[in-house]
């Protein structure tokens, strides 16, 4: 008896410990560094007491956070813009997170700072659509997409919003105009 409630007080001591020691700057599955996906608007101030959180659209007698809001740590630098499901419910989750510093990465290395190159040598594309303006880079199970300004690819391929654009057409060394992570809402469940 005593030996298993040592093994389980050790177990939760080394689980407590890992949690505390885990990487604020990793992008994993429905989650990145302090935040995931079931967080909702609310409790961003919470999350990120420490460092400075500027509300891009503020709503008129808010109470808490609402809409979408940029995230600077003390030196300033510019980390995460956060866009809500509902830009006026203040219990409305996160959907999108566009990332600003290089710090925050995938498993596999991947950052804002990456280029194309790095997204072919470990990632699997499932979709790239045209725009304007730009290329959208969809990664297979991955809540990740990319997007690279058009200007990144050849000539030949900037000035048609039609072309069917494959990976093998943007140069390894393109850089990324935009690095965001998309997730579903989260559905409440209906109360019986």
């Amino acid at each position: 008896m005593k030996k298993t409630l040592l093994l389980g007080v050790l177990t939760t001591i080394l689980f407590v410990s890992c949690d505390s020691n885990k990487d604020p700057f990793t992008i994993g599955e429905g989650s990145i560094g302090k935040l995931d996906k079931t967080i909702q608007m609310r409790q961003v101030d919470s999350i990120f007491a420490e460092d400075s959180i500027v509300k891009l659209n503020p709503v008129k007698n808010a109470i808490g956070t609402q809409g979408e809001v940029e995230i600077y740590d003390k030196d300033g630098n510019k980390l995460l813009l956060l866009s809500p499901e509902d830009e006026n419910d203040p219990n409305a989750t996160v959907t999108n997170v566009q990332v600003f510093d290089s710090r925050y990465k995938t498993e596999k290395g991947l950052t804002s700072g990456s280029t194309f190159k790095d997204v072919k040598a470990n990632y699997t594309i499932s979709n790239i659509e045209s725009t304007i303006n730009s290329v959208v880079v969809f990664l297979k199970d991955s809540e990740i997409y990319l997007t690279i300004d058009k200007k990144e690819l050849p000539e030949n391929l900037r000035y048609n919003p039609n072309a069917k654009i494959e990976a093998s057409q943007i140069p390894g060394e393109a850089k990324f105009k935009y690095f965001m992570i998309g997730w579903e809402p989260e559905k409440a469940t209906e109360k019986e």
